[in-house]
């Protein structure tokens, strides 16, 4: 998404885990580059930005007392601060690394210009931190034979943890992109949570991400308590509904939704109900209308299980018109069963 973007100084440090008293090595300058070594780094830096998923700096009590974003905004204030404002944001990620999974690795701090970005051409710094190391073979060529050594580095294609922060919507805490490939135990959020501590932007993308996932925790959770007998067939095909909906809809209108999704006024109203529990609970707000972003439905298509699990035995996928597909219970065998109507089958 970012392949384009080059960077134009950077500086490594070293951070430790605290917990383990590995502590922090500050290098004294600014690294020393050249063009294959900026070419390098960019496809390093940027190339495992994928998502159009963005984020905003934030504070819960108010914006200036979140370090990194007062980091930043002297380094966007003046590039010559970057090397002093790298080891400040070198020491806060260090304060931040007390847990003991967390492992050591370089952390870069890298400032790029005129990068493209929701077509406006703004400069952005790259926090970037490598954890994992490959083990590479070099193969040399004698005379008369080859030898083989083995050395550890980095693998430019695999970024473990990075952020990419641009000159955009300042008062709001900048727009940020996030990677982090580390897993998703709290040894991984530490990135995320405590040392940038990022909140999800409200855009589009957010807003449709959030009314998904909001139907699916309704569908699966609530919607069993608020009607009987509920059956799990028609669970589903209400999670088909709602991702069709989405697929089929270049925006978004919540009482077109209801009447064409969830439909009986019983249910309805339980929806309604349950979005202001689910806002206040996420303390997120999610409008009733806004235009439907199509990575968001692609990516929580993901989590749209369209299927019906029996004990060990079977899986029923459904995909399509429910009422060709009946629930019952056997008195005999004293066990439930689904009967499937078909035409054909492959």
């Amino acid at each position: 998404m970012f392949k384009n973007y080059k960077p134009d100084q950077i500086v490594i440090h070293f951070i430790g885990n605290k917990s383990l008293d590995e502590g922090v090595k500050i290098s004294n300058d600014k690294l020393n580059t050249d063009d294959n070594l900026i070419n390098l780094f960019s496809s390093y830096f940027t190339s495992s930005f994928k998502s159009t998923e963005f984020y905003n700096l934030s504070h819960q009590n108010d914006l200036k007392y979140n370090e990194v974003y007062g980091y930043i905004s002297e380094i966007f204030d003046d590039t010559d601060e970057l090397y002093q404002q790298s080891v400040n944001l070198a020491k806060h990620l260090y304060e931040q690394s007390i847990h003991p999974k967390v492992k050591s690795g370089e952390f870069y701090v890298a400032y790029f210009k005129d990068c493209d970005i929701d077509g406006e051409n703004v400069d952005a710094v790259g926090l970037f931190k490598s954890e994992n190391k490959d083990t590479f073979l070099k193969v040399q060529h004698t005379k008369d034979n080859f030898e083989i050594n083995s050395e550890e580095g980095i693998n430019i294609h695999k970024l473990d943890k990075g952020c990419l922060i641009f000159n955009s919507e300042r008062e709001k805490g900048y727009l940020v992109a996030i990677v982090d490939n580390s897993g998703k135990g709290y040894e991984a959020q530490y990135w995320r949570d405590d040392f940038l501590h990022v909140s999800p932007r409200n855009d589009n993308y957010h807003q449709t991400q959030n009314l998904l996932t909001l139907c699916k925790h309704f569908v699966t959770e609530q919607l069993p308590e608020e009607v009987n007998n509920v059956s799990r067939a028609d669970q589903v095909d209400l999670l088909n509904k709602s991702l069709n909906f989405f697929k089929e809809n270049d925006s978004f209108n919540l009482k077109d939704f209801e009447e064409e999704v969830i439909q009986k006024p019983k249910a309805i109203k339980a929806f309604r109900d349950f979005k202001e529990q689910f806002e206040e609970k996420r303390e997120i707000h999610i409008s009733d209308e806004f235009d439907i972003s199509s990575p968001a439905v692609k990516k929580q298509q993901r989590v749209f299980k369209s299927v019906i699990k029996l004990d060990k035995n079977f899986h029923i996928y459904v995909h399509g018109n429910n009422e060709l597909i009946e629930r019952g219970f056997d008195e005999t065998t004293g066990m439930h069963y689904y009967k499937v109507f078909f035409k054909e089958e492959s």
